[in-house]
């Protein structure tokens, strides 16, 4: 019985591909939950390695270095939270529903990558990014409220929804006063309202 090669050597590199993206997911996913614990300082290649199973070898052959797995992680790690962060326009309370099921999840890791910010350039480019997206996020989710605001008015808006929805604020209220999520949500609620209050009416 002969084998015919030509059909079989497709799959095998096909196999063999989805293998190399496994291993290539495995590592990064073990590099973000790294740094979700640690100060990126302590985040060792051997530590990523031994966490993803493989090899350092196999992590500098996906990625050439130690930064460039960090980098490639920050990257997979800021994808993850533009999805979570998927809100509906028109909808104040569902948008604060949203923020705060983020913050609940990734405020701890987002205050301690501010800390870090002065002293690492990973941090750095983390907390930059995140700040961005955090902006870009409050302009999409509250465009109806915005209206046809513009110029300083407008960003005099956006900076006052920035400030009521961050996690410093999320911060103050959860872990400084130690409320409940509950508690939390309905006070952040009443800051945006509050804002968008003063510039609709």
């Amino acid at each position: 019985m002969s084998i015919n090669m030509k059909s079989t050597r497709p799959y095998v590199m096909t196999a063999r591909a989805e293998a190399v993206a496994q291993t290539r997911e495995r590592i990064l996913r073990a590099a973000i939950t790294r740094t979700d614990r640690l100060p990126l300082s302590l985040v060792s290649l051997a530590d990523i390695a031994a966490d993803a199973g493989v090899s350092v070898q196999t992590v500098l052959r996906q990625f050439g270095s130690r930064d460039g797995v960090i980098d490639a992680g920050i990257e997979l790690a800021l994808g993850d939270i533009a999805e979570e962060l998927h809100a509906p326009q028109s909808d104040v309370p569902g948008a604060i529903a949203v923020v705060i099921d983020h913050h609940e999840a990734r405020g701890d890791i987002a205050l301690l990558l501010l800390g870090q910010e002065t002293s690492d350039p990973h941090a750095a480019r983390i907390t930059e990014k995140g700040r961005a997206m955090h902006r870009t996020w409050v302009e999409s989710v509250f465009t109806p409220q915005l209206g046809d605001l513009t110029g300083s008015k407008r960003e005099e808006m956006i900076d006052m929804l920035v400030i009521a929805t961050d996690v410093y604020t999320w911060k103050i209220l959860r872990r400084d006063r130690g409320l409940s999520r509950k508690v939390v949500e309905r006070r952040m609620l009443r800051l945006v309202e509050s804002v968008l209050k003063e510039w609709t009416s």
